[in-house]
C-alpha cells in the first residue's frame, strides 16, 4: 500500500495536448476523403483532447474521501508549492481541476456544434468549418494552462509525501534536536525497515517500523517541526503539525536533563508542555542520558547509548497506543 498521490500520470502541458491532438487527427484524416476525412480529424481531434483532459482530472484520488491525516498534509505542501495563489492549498487544486473538467466538457460541446455541419456541407465548406472547430479546441485548452501547470506543479510536490499509514498505528517523536530521537528510532526499528526521509515542506519525516504482537507500529520523526517552539514555526509547519494530529496515537516527548543536547531544559519542557496540550492522545515525556542526569520529572528514564530501558520506553509506547486488532466474529 503507498500514499494516495503516487503513481498519478504526469499531466501534459498544453502545447503538448494540442500537438497530440491535432497530429493524431491529421493521421485520421489522411486514411480518409472528402467530409469523411473532416469528420474524422474532428472526431479524432475532440477525444484526444478530451479524453486527456478528462483522465488528468479522474487520476487524482477525490480529495473530501482522504483520511483527514492526507488532507491536511496535503493541504501544507500545496501551499507551499502555490505561494502566489489568493488561497493557497488543496481548495486551489480543487479549483484548478474543476477547470480543466470544464474544458474537457466543452471541447466535446464544440464537437457536437460542427460534426453535423461538416458532414452536410460542401468539401471546401467542410474543411473551413473543421478548421474553425479546431482553432476554438486550441482555444479551450489554452484557456486552461495554467491549471494545467498548477496540476503538474501539485503532483511533484505530493508524489514525495511519507508513505505513512493512518490505519496503522503511530507513535510520534518529539523533543529539540540532538535529545537522542534518532537514535531511538535507528535502535528500535527493524534493519529491513530502514528509516526514509522525505521532502516535507521545509523539512523531512523520518519514518520507521516495528512489530510487536503481529501489529506494525510506525515511529514518525518530524525534525524541523516538533523539534522547536510553536512561535518558531511558520504557517505551513504549523499545519504540518496538525496533520500529525490527526495521526498521532501517541506521543514521546524526549528531553535531556543533562543539557548536553544544548537547549536548556526549560525550554525543553516547555516544548512538551505545548505538545501535551496540543494532542489529544498519551503524551509521555521521556527521559534520556539518563547515564548522565535523572534531574528532571519524567514518565521514564532511558539512555540510548547506554542500551538502558530502550525497550522499557518502548513497551511503554506500545500501552500507550492501546491498539487491539479488530478480529471478526462469527454472529
Amino acid at each position: 500500500m503507498s500514499h494516495p498521490f503516487e503513481g498519478l500520470p504526469t499531466t501534459p502541458t498544453a502545447e503538448e495536448l494540442v500537438d497530440k491532438a491535432f497530429s493524431r487527427a491529421s493521421r485520421a484524416g489522411g486514411a480518409k476523403d472528402g467530409n469523411e476525412a473532416q469528420q474524422s480529424m474532428l472526431m479524432t481531434a475532440s477525444n484526444i483532447a478530451s479524453d486527456n483532459m478528462e483522465n488528468v482530472v479522474t487520476a487524482w484520488p477525490t480529495i473530501d474521501d482522504l483520511d483527514p491525516f492526507y488532507i491536511e498534509l496535503a493541504d501544507a505542501v500545496i501551499g507551499e508549492a502555490y505561494p502566489a495563489d489568493n488561497d493557497p492549498g488543496i481548495d486551489a487544486l480543487k479549483q484548478h481541476l474543476a477547470e480543466v473538467s470544464w474544458a474537457a466538457d466543452k471541447v466535446v460541446e464544440i464537437r457536437q456544434e460542427y460534426e453535423s455541419r461538416v458532414a452536410r456541407g460542401d468539401i471546401d465548406t467542410a474543411r473551413k468549418l473543421r478548421k474553425q472547430a479546431f482553432a476554438r479546441i486550441a482555444d479551450v485548452v489554452e484557456e486552461v494552462e495554467d491549471n494545467l501547470a498548477a496540476i503538474s506543479t501539485a503532483h511533484n510536490a505530493l508524489k514525495d509525501i511519507p508513505d505513512i499509514r493512518p490505519d496503522e498505528p503511530a507513535i510520534v517523536v518529539a523533543g529539540y534536536p540532538n535529545v537522542g530521537k534518532s537514535s531511538f528510532v535507528n535502535r528500535v526499528t527493524r534493519a529491513d525497515n530502514e528509516i526514509a526521509s522525505y521532502p516535507f515542506t521545509t523539512t523531512q519525516i523520518r519514518v520507521g517500523h516495528f512489530e510487536d504482537q503481529r501489529i506494525r507500529y510506525q515511529l514518525v520523526d518530524t525534525p524541523g517541526l516538533l523539534d522547536r517552539p510553536p512561535e518558531d514555526r511558520n504557517e505551513i509547519e504549523s499545519q504540518a503539525v496538525s496533520a500529525l494530529e490527526h495521526l498521532a496515537d501517541a506521543v514521546l516527548v524526549f528531553v535531556d536533563p543533562s543539557g548536553e543536547c544544548g537547549y536548556p531544559l526549560a525550554d525543553q519542557l516547555e516544548l512538551r508542555n505545548d505538545i501535551e496540550a496540543r494532542f489529544d492522545v498519551p503524551v509521555l515525556t521521556i527521559a534520556n542520558k539518563s547515564d548522565l542526569s535523572t534531574d528532571v520529572e519524567a514518565d521514564h528514564y532511558m539512555s540510548v547509548t547506554e542500551d538502558d530501558n530502550v525497550d522499557g520506553v518502548l513497551q511503554a509506547a506500545i500501552d500507550a497506543v492501546g491498539y487491539e486488532i479488530e478480529l471478526p466474529f462469527d454472529e
